[in-house]
């Protein structure tokens, strides 16, 4: 008897999380949603070339507030996906609501791993803020504020670019290459700083990521094999490798539930050693993929803002 009563009580409460799942009542709330009135508040331009590789073009979305004069800082989003899949519509509500607080906001295309491996995808961010610094005056940007965001590969890839202006094997051979792609701010979600990590160290090729038509491990995929077979693409692709003085200050937000690694632990101690200013939110009962669900969203972006703010606007 108290078996079956034990085997009902689950049986009631899988139906009862189901349940409150269908209601939008999963943790984090209701899909994410950014209110009509926000979106009515903003200028849309989409598909914006902002380099290319032979035939190939890469282009960026971009949305900046109605009805504000002058020029504004500017944030580039970045979108996720392990570096081998994704798109860079996934970040559109964190660009309009970045854009609803009084910014520039774009979100960019980058060359996959499958397309083309590291350092590829970190070449394209960086010719996408050598873009927005050469249009300025076209976009109404501000040349000297200039963000990043991005969620998970696309965070890494922020991290990259807030240590990393002047990196010769960084930078890439694109246009203008004379200006700069130095940002002064980023946010880094769900974002690995530092490959010296003993778990990313730790990868290693297994049947299920080595198979035809196996998912594929994205460390591998995008390095090119395991930190034992290109140790040197792993320190290359560690934002940890770059930080120094001068580099951009990074706030990371990660979900409780994900793992150590993106509390980017060590980078932070390193930035406090260098006068570098960084922080850490981290989100309660969020997963690894946070931004999807309106509560991890609205907490995510309240830290993001106030970030943003600071560095970009020099609000306190």
């Amino acid at each position: 008897m108290r078996s079956s009563s034990i085997a009902v009580a689950v049986f009631l409460g899988a139906m009862a999380s189901i349940s409150a799942q269908q209601k939008g009542k999963a943790p984090g709330g209701p899909p994410t949603k950014i209110p009509q009135e926000v979106l009515d508040g903003l200028e849309e331009q989409k598909d914006i070339v902002y380099t290319s590789h032979g035939d190939r073009k890469l282009e960026l979305d971009l949305y900046r507030p109605k009805n504000q004069e002058g020029k504004l800082p500017v944030i580039v989003c970045i979108h996720g996906g392990g570096w081998w899949q994704g798109n860079r519509a996934s970040h559109a509500k964190i660009a309009q609501h970045l854009a609803g607080k009084g910014y520039v906001a774009v979100t960019i295309s980058y060359r996959l791993s499958g397309e083309k491996p590291f350092p590829a995808a970190i070449h394209d961010c960086k010719a996408a803020v050598r873009f927005l610094r050469s249009q300025a005056d076209k976009y109404g940007i501000d040349p000297e504020k200039i963000g990043a965001i991005g969620l998970s590969a696309g965070g890494h890839l922020a991290a990259i670019l807030a240590t990393s202006a002047g990196v010769d094997e960084l930078e890439g051979v694109g246009s203008i290459p004379e200006i700069s792609s130095a940002i002064q701010a980023a946010v880094p979600m769900g974002a690995q700083a530092d490959t010296n990590a003993a778990h990313i160290q730790a990868i290693r090729h297994t049947p299920a990521n080595s198979k035809p038509g196996g998912k594929p491990n994205p460390w591998i995929k995008f390095l090119g094999g395991t930190p034992a077979e290109v140790p040197e693409n792993y320190k290359a692709a560690s934002p940890l490798t770059y930080l120094d003085k001068g580099d951009a200050p990074c706030h990371f937000i990660a979900g409780k539930l994900d793992n150590d690694g993106t509390r980017a632990k060590t980078f932070r101690a390193q930035s406090a050693e260098l006068g570098i200013p960084s922080g850490l939110t981290t989100i309660p009962d969020a997963p690894h993929a946070f931004v999807g669900r309106q509560q991890f969203f609205d907490q995510a972006m309240k830290q993001a803002v106030n970030w943003f703010d600071e560095h970009l606007k020099g609000k306190k």
